[in-house]
């Protein structure tokens, strides 16, 4: 099976213009919690504070070198060691293809691996079946259902809330780690003493910057 090549690196000053495209493109707001276009202003603000704000870091997916989709960790807690996370996949050519399941699990090691997070969560849209499947999938427990949560064209949608704890990872990592292995992703083996480790983490190694 021939190999994805997929990759996160942070957002960079030329990506504004594609990431305000992003933002604005049906497919992205479909399953954002907001429904009005994105103004210029707007964007350059939201653009210019999360590259700076502590609490959040922010990545493009990038496929065979290119820009495909964005990820994010936002308020990023080292006190109680839990941050909620996010992404999208812009361009529905590489869909299909294992992308998502590859930043799934490339996010979930950073976390807890690098951060020494001890809890990721999230929100979805229950609209957005095949993301919160995928979370299920790699772990996460349902934790809330926040009904009527969000009005989308004018209608009440409900909200999925998931969270995921660094011992429900090391339980399920490397049943992950295999399922991305044979859809042709390279992936680390580790030994039963890494994941103890990284499941019972008491201070992180590094903290997130920008």
């Amino acid at each position: 099976m021939a190999t994805v090549n997929v990759r996160l690196r942070d957002v960079r000053e030329e990506d504004r213009e594609r990431l305000l495209d992003w933002r604005n493109s049906p497919d992205v707001a479909a399953y954002m919690y907001s429904d009005h276009k994105i103004g210029r202003d707007e964007h350059d603000h939201w653009f210019d504070v999360v590259r700076h704000e502590a609490r959040r870091r922010y990545w493009i997916i990038e496929v065979a070198g290119e820009p495909v989709g964005l990820a994010n960790l936002a308020d990023i807690d080292m006190v109680h060691r839990r941050c909620a996370w996010a992404y999208y996949l812009a361009s529905p050519n590489v869909r299909g293809l294992g992308v998502g399941s590859f930043v799934e699990f490339w996010v979930i090691e950073h976390v807890f691996g690098d951060l020494g997070l001890n809890k990721l969560w999230c929100e979805v849209l229950i609209s957005n079946e095949s993301v919160w499947r995928l979370h299920e999938l790699y772990g996460f427990q349902r934790e809330a259902l926040f009904r009527q949560h969000v009005i989308k064209n004018g209608h009440a949608i409900d909200v999925v809330g998931l969270g995921l704890l660094a011992d429900d990872w090391a339980e399920r990592r490397e049943a992950m780690a295999q399922r991305l292995r044979d859809k042709g992703f390279t992936i680390e083996t580790r030994s039963p003493d890494q994941l103890n480790r990284l499941s019972h983490r008491d201070t992180c190694q590094r903290r997130p910057h920008r």
